[in-house]
């Protein structure tokens, strides 16, 4: 009998083991390769971030440097001037030469702390140039905020009945000062003055220049007077209680025309 002996085989290699050890490492590799590049990703946005910042911060510290302001949203703009300042006439009330090539013409109210504040502005422009600027005054009383003003205006103009409207325009301004305005303290600066004080107690009690106190604030707000003080150089408006140098810029400028 033959028996013939059959070298062993050997154990063939799982395929399927092989091929998950491999891909297990492709997906560990693939995973470590996603994260690598998620953070390289991030770390490259947050140094931009901080460059812009950095960018940001020069720019706006330049700007400060140099005077820029940011711009801020821009406010409702008041009505366009619908007529021109009304003509000086012999029925105003005028300061300094009356011939001056310019003319101060000034929208003001006696209880308006910020006509008190522009007053030596304008006091110190008659005094540099006596020959060249002349001041005409116009009532514009803000009678919502400021209740005695219509009264004063209109005191002034029963003092000018006998010749006394800047005295009493200048009294009244002190009296602002010292904030004692009232009918009261009119009557009584009328009596220092030396006018006929029933004449003007009866024309201040009466109302009498009520409408022209009235008709000049309407036609300063067609003018575009929007507050007080608010002055025309020669037709050119400068608003608020500026400083004396910015309004003797604008009177220079005219009388360099």
């Amino acid at each position: 009998m033959f028996i013939k002996f059959l070298k062993p085989m050997p154990a063939p290699v799982s395929v399927s083991k092989a091929s998950s050890e491999k891909w297990g490492m492709l997906n560990q590799n693939f995973v470590l390769g996603l994260v690598s590049g998620v953070a390289i990703v991030a770390l490259v946005g947050f140094a931009l971030l901080l460059v812009q910042r950095g960018d940001s911060e020069k720019t706006a510290k330049t700007q400060q440097g140099s005077g820029v302001v940011a711009v801020q949203p821009t406010q409702p703009t008041q009505p366009a001037p619908s007529a021109a300042v009304p003509a000086v006439t012999d029925a105003d009330h005028i300061r300094g030469n009356v011939n001056a090539p310019v003319t101060l013409v000034e929208y003001s109210d006696f209880e308006c702390p910020f006509c008190l504040r522009f007053l030596p502005s304008v006091e110190q422009a008659l005094q540099e140039y006596p020959n060249d600027v002349r001041l005409v005054y116009r009532h514009f009383p803000l009678t919502s905020i400021h209740p005695e003003a219509q009264k004063a205006a209109e005191a002034t103009e029963c003092a000018s009945e006998q010749g006394k409207f800047w005295e009493m325009h200048d009294k009244i301004f002190e009296a602002d000062a010292a904030s004692n305005m009232s009918v009261a303290t009119w009557k009584q600066v009328a009596g220092d003055l030396g006018l006929d004080t029933a004449t003007f107690a009866t024309c201040l009690d009466s109302g009498k220049y009520a409408n022209l106190v009235q008709q000049q604030t309407a036609d300063g707000q067609a003018a575009g007077v929007r507050g007080t003080p608010a002055t025309f150089v020669n037709g050119q408006l400068v608003s608020g209680a500026v400083a004396y140098e910015t309004l003797k810029s604008v009177i220079q400028s005219k009388l360099a025309q």
